[in-house]
């Protein structure tokens, strides 16, 4: 792994992608040892404080990021990315596919919060009833995902 910038081809960059390059370039410096589950997750934390810190003071930022300079939102692409690479790399060291992780939560979070509890129908007291019945407990067989379900329940 060279120090250049990758060109931009206009293809997708995939997590796994990222990780082998980040395993790779743990590897090649002789770090692997210094990356524990505890101190790639305390180099992410510090990484999120340096990423806030591009938004410190702005207030509330419109989507877009219309009022920002050019070095301004480089500058976020790299904390931003600091924060990924950080991510990859505990998820990949603590054995975890981040990727399916990621699609297996989206799949919970719909379950937890359906639709029909936030858009509104032309019913209004009929859903306000299947609301209710709703919120009877998840199980595995609603998500078939693998025993977990009842974590939501908190």
């Amino acid at each position: 792994m060279t120090g250049e910038v990758p060109k931009e081809d206009g293809g997708a960059v995939s997590l796994e992608d990222l990780r082998q390059k980040m395993v790779d370039f743990a590897k090649e410096r002789d770090w692997e040892k210094y990356h524990s589950p505890r101190n790639l997750l305390l180099a992410l934390v510090g990484e999120v404080g340096e990423l806030s810190e591009c938004f410190q003071w702005k207030g509330e930022v419109p989507k877009g990021l219309p009022d920002w300079k050019e070095d301004e939102k480089q500058h976020l692409g790299e904390e931003l990315s600091d924060v990924l690479l950080y991510l990859v790399q505990l998820s990949h060291y603590c054995g975890i596919d981040l990727g399916k992780a990621a699609l297996r939560k989206v799949h919970l979070n719909a379950i937890k919060h359906p639709v029909n509890r936030y858009i509104k129908s032309n019913i209004p007291e009929e859903n306000e009833k299947k609301s209710d019945d709703v919120d009877a407990k998840i199980t595995d067989s609603d998500c078939n995902c693998n025993g977990m379900a009842e974590n939501l329940q908190n």
